[in-house]
């Protein structure tokens, strides 16, 4: 009996002693790692206005260009209108006292493609004042300009002297080019150019019969790399019409259009200016 009770009381401790050796490897086991996704660290903010800027700043670069300063937004009256029924103004500049000038461009014979793309790079308004001779070769060139929203202008069917034909030739010229631009490039223009700024009240009453608003002049003029002015001061003024061609090499000395559109920016520029679109104004 006491050998029984001698072998039960071993096995119990051998049982005892067991189990406190797997419950002390239980407790001393590292826990799994947990397998839940860490949470994902939030996106690093982005300043449109700022990648906005930079975009705009590496266009510019693109031509050897510092970005001009954004105009002004439009009056909510236009300073220069035609009175219903009134004569047709004839307008250098526009009546503004903010820093801004407007910058057009006449005939159409240089086609440079370059120029294209220089535009809808740096987004600088212009409107272009169009002969038919100069553009019929190929009038599709101007369709991206104008439908990157540039104003598209009157300036005659073949650049005659207007002063030296009667109203009814000025009309024929005047208005044969307002059917031709309507047909091509689907808007009647409201502003003519005369070439080399001659006109007379022939014109006025020719170009009012034809749907034109304003005769558009100018104060300054672009040649391949310095403005030609009007005023003594030579310097540019608030809501200056300037004056420039689609010229090319043979024209420029050597130089392209895209050099001289640079150029006269850089004037602009170097002046304090920038440039407005002549329609909001007109």
């Amino acid at each position: 009996m006491k050998k029984k009770l001698a072998l039960w009381a071993a096995l119990t401790a051998v049982a005892l002693f067991a189990t406190a050796g797997c419950a002390t490897a239980d407790a001393d086991a590292t826990p799994p790692a947990s397998t839940a996704a860490p949470a994902p660290s939030a996106a690093p903010h982005k300043d449109p206005t700022a990648d906005a800027e930079a975009a705009r700043a590496a266009s510019y670069a693109k031509w050897g260009l510092k970005p001009l300063a954004a105009p002004p937004a439009p009056p909510a009256k236009k300073p220069v209108t035609r009175p219903a029924g009134g004569p047709v103004p004839v307008v250098s500049d526009i009546p503004t006292t903010e820093k801004i000038v407007f910058i057009t461009i006449d005939d159409g014979a240089e086609k440079d493609p370059e120029f294209v793309a220089m535009m809808r790079d740096l987004k600088v308004p212009v409107t272009m004042f169009l002969t038919d001779s100069a553009i019929r070769a190929d009038r599709g060139y101007f369709t991206p300009l104008v439908a990157q929203g540039h104003g598209l202008a009157n300036h005659t069917l073949t650049h005659p002297n207007l002063r030296t034909l009667g109203q009814e030739a000025q009309r024929a010229e005047i208005c044969g080019q307002q059917d031709k631009l309507a047909a091509e490039y689907g808007e009647r223009p409201r502003l003519f150019r005369p070439p080399y700024g001659n006109w007379n009240e022939a014109t006025r009453a020719a170009a009012a019969g034809c749907g034109v608003d304003a005769l558009v002049l100018w104060r300054e003029s672009m040649q391949i790399k310095d403005m030609q002015y009007q005023r003594p001061d030579r310097k540019l003024h608030p809501g200056d019409i300037i004056l420039a061609h689609f010229r090319g090499p043979s024209e420029l000395k050597g130089r392209t259009m895209t050099q001289m559109t640079a150029n006269l920016l850089r004037h602009i520029q170097e002046q304090g200016f920038t440039v407005a679109r002549l329609e909001d104004y007109l």
